[in-house]
């Protein structure tokens, strides 16, 4: 039955990365490359944007970016880092739901995915709002520490609070949930950046939007797994 889970959990997580590549490249990519523009100096550089919750692949280029073969490597490395994030995705969601004793189906497999977009991409990017390039950004072992806190506390708070009832519970739940963002996330003290603020406001809502996506379809996805996987067990005893 694990087998059939962990194969289940691989098969829904490459599919949603295969999903969400062409929404990622029309909706995140054009914002970042408009981003790119701000960067100083022609020279080739690597970087890849920060979206919490969400790897951006990262994007390399020189004088030849916009030729076709650079099209065409991006696209080829988005959906790369995407089929590996998706399966990361739904084996996080297969672990969280064993770890609770709670199935994960078809009919509540969106759900748990959204559960997973709340801890991992909504609850730290309420404090580190995905950035593009050339953006400032505040030490990266420093935002990396505030990240991982952020959903450990996300994850405690959420589970109290679907999973347990009373008083104690719901405040128990909600005061995880709001200590990261009282004591805040690290930023760097000079916050000017070139790039326009509309510019960014868009990206940071478009990262979210392919994050959450990204999220549902790999929980749904994962519950149709599951659910194939359970039938094929029982036919088999």
């Amino acid at each position: 039955m694990l087998a059939r889970f962990f194969l289940a959990a691989l098969l829904a997580g490459i599919l949603a990365g295969v999903v969400v590549t062409p929404v990622q490249h029309l909706k995140t990519t054009p914002l970042i490359l408009a981003a790119e523009t701000y960067e100083g100096g022609g020279a080739a550089h690597d970087h890849a944007a920060f979206v919490p919750g969400l790897v951006s692949a990262a994007h390399a280029h020189g004088g030849g970016e916009h030729a076709e073969g650079g099209t065409a490597g991006r696209i080829g490395g988005t959906l790369l880092a995407n089929v590996v994030i998706g399966a990361a995705f739904s084996l996080l969601l297969l672990a969280a739901s064993l770890l609770v004793d709670r199935p994960l189906t078809a009919a509540n497999g969106a759900i748990w995915g959204l559960a997973g977009f709340a801890v991992l991409t909504l609850a730290p990017a309420l404090g580190l709002p995905p950035e593009l390039p050339a953006m400032p950004a505040a030490d990266l072992a420093a935002r990396q520490a505030w990240w991982l806190a952020t959903v450990a506390m996300a994850a405690g708070g959420l589970w109290l609070l679907v999973f347990r009832r009373g008083g104690l519970a719901i405040l128990g739940g909600l005061a995880p949930l709001a200590l990261p963002h009282l004591v805040g996330a690290p930023h760097p003290d000079d916050i000017a950046s070139p790039v326009p603020a509309t510019l960014a406001a868009e990206f940071a809502v478009a990262s979210l939007f392919v994050s959450a996506l990204f999220w549902t379809a790999a929980g749904a996805l994962l519950g149709l797994g599951l659910d194939r996987a359970r039938r094929g067990s029982a036919v088999a005893a």
